[in-house]
């Protein structure tokens, strides 16, 4: 069974075999799930952003540029003041 050690800075290092199983790369968030009285479970809180691919697949007419991003951006932040 892997295990791992904590550091005094409440850190932890996952084995190897536990983040090839989870799919976990440097920078990953986890979440923790209680499931019982001391007993937790993790699982990956993102996703690669290669998972995003196809994911608005049909839902935009044209291509948008760089400067039609800017402008949407500022007109929402905008708004939110």
């Amino acid at each position: 069974m892997p295990s791992a050690t904590m550091t005094s800075k409440g850190q932890l290092t996952v084995p190897v075999e536990v983040r090839e199983e989870l799919g976990l790369d440097a920078g990953v968030r986890v979440d923790f799930f209680k499931i019982e009285n001391g007993l937790f479970a993790i699982r990956p809180a993102t996703g690669s952003v290669r998972d995003l691919n196809g994911l608005f697949r049909g839902r935009v007419k044209r291509p948008i540029s760089i400067e039609e991003m800017n402008r949407a951006i500022a007109k929402g932040a905008a708004r939110s003041r």
